[in-house]
Order: C-alpha cells, then sequence, then structure tokens
C-alpha cells in the first residue's frame, strides 16, 4: 500500500505540472475549499491529499510516508494500514474545516453564509476580491473560501502518531539538526510545534497546521481504539 500511494501522489502531482502547461490550475480543482465555498465540491475531501503544492512538499511527505508507513503496513496489513491512512487524512481535514467555519462564523455570525467572490486580479501578492454582500467581515470570510488545502500531511502526521504510540522507543537520527531522537519525542515536538504555529496564525503562514494537528487527534483516537479492541473489525 505504501508503494501504491507512493505512485498515486507521483501521478498526481505530474498531472498537475502537465495540466499547469496547458493553463488548468488542477490544485485549485482537487484541493479542498470550505463547503460554502463556491469552489467547493464533494470529491475534493477524498482528492485533495493527493495533490501538493510543490516539489519539497511532496517530498518531505512521501519521505515520511515511507519512514513510517512501511513499518505501519508490515505490523497491521495492507487493509488495516489503507483505513487508518485514509481515516487519519480525512479526520486532519474534518478539524481544519471546523477550525475555518469558527473563523466563518466569528466573521459574518453565521457558518455558511450566501457570499459571492468577484476576483479582479491575481498578482504576486495574491488575489483581490470584492464580495457581495460587501459587509464587515465577509471580506475576511473571501478569503476563507478562496483558500484551498492540498497535501497528505494530515495523514502523514497521523502516521507519526501511531508510530510513537506503538513504538514509542524506537530512535532515529535527524538530519537537521544531526541528533538522535525517539520517535515519542519527536511527536511531542512536531505536535507541540504545529500547535504553536496554528495558535500565533501567522498571515504570511500557509501551512494548515490545524490539518496536521486533526491527523495526529484521529489518530490517537483510532490508535487507542484498536488497543482496546482486541479484535479486528474491517
Amino acid at each position: 500500500m505504501v508503494k501504491n500511494l507512493l505512485i498515486l501522489n507521483a501521478l498526481f502531482f505530474l498531472a498537475k505540472i502537465v495540466f499547469e502547461a496547458q493553463g488548468i490550475d488542477l490544485g485549485r480543482m482537487l484541493g479542498l475549499y470550505y463547503p460554502a465555498s463556491e469552489n467547493f465540491q464533494p470529491f475534493q475531501i477524498a482528492t485533495h491529499f493527493f495533490m501538493h503544492a510543490d516539489f519539497m512538499h511532496i517530498f518531505f511527505n512521501m519521505f515520511a510516508l515511507v519512514v513510517f508507513g512501511s513499518h505501519l503496513e508490515r505490523y497491521w496489513g495492507a487493509k488495516r494500514f489503507l483505513i487508518y491512512y485514509f481515516a487519519t487524512a480525512i479526520g486532519a481535514a474534518f478539524l481544519y474545516t471546523f477550525v475555518q467555519g469558527i473563523e466563518v462564523y466569528n466573521f459574518t455570525g453565521e457558518f455558511f453564509p450566501d457570499v459571492h467572490i468577484n476576483i479582479l486580479d491575481e498578482g504576486p501578492s495574491g488575489i483581490r476580491f470584492v464580495t457581495s454582500p460587501d459587509l464587515p467581515g465577509y471580506g475576511e470570510a473571501g478569503k476563507i473560501f478562496l483558500t484551498e488545502c492540498v497535501g497528505a500531511s494530515g495523514a502523514v502526521y497521523g502516521l507519526i502518531i501511531a508510530f510513537a504510540l506503538l513504538f514509542p522507543n524506537t530512535q532515529f537520527m535527524l538530519l537537521f539538526p544531526p541528533i538522535p531522537i525517539k520517535a515519542k519525542w519527536l511527536a511531542v515536538i512536531l505536535g507541540a510545534f504545529a500547535l504553536i504555529s496554528a495558535i500565533q496564525d501567522n498571515p504570511n503562514d500557509s501551512v494548515a497546521h490545524f490539518a496536521h494537528l486533526g491527523g495526529m487527534l484521529f489518530g490517537f483516537i483510532i490508535i487507542k481504539i484498536w488497543q482496546r479492541d482486541k479484535t479486528k473489525f474491517y
């Protein structure tokens, strides 16, 4: 399954490059948008975690998939591993979307406001647009509506927490800095960094930190359920 996921992600990434050369933004079509956005399509729930923004994005996600996913697949078997991978990917999207919903509610007083966005132009500084209706807070909601979520990072963070719970004392050698670290502490550090970054809400930070946290949260819940129930129900 790890091999098949690697192939699928690579094919989606190559397709994105090919379509971009034809003037088609596949990332926007298959990335996940907030459900009230005019850009949202239900299939995006299942496609967004196969899309990646650039080469470094897909490289690090696939590297982590191989490092952690290979061990977990051998431990669980292919079927349970695939269920876990998809469950954490969708769980990550759920938490990310839930937080977006809270932000939209704070801006507009509604979770699903009827906002129409008219794009004026797109440039290096981003997208200029106006909203209809043009009311206080609707411009901020419009930014959320125009933001797509892509990448397998939520599922990858789910794999990291699973590995840390099942093999907590397995030691890794980090590349930067080159120091040894146990799996449990690696998960704690990555989770803490994601939480701090999410709380800071830096406008220049385009990383979906709540998706990372969502992958970890749903992964933790699934692992605990499986550990309590010794029978395997797929």
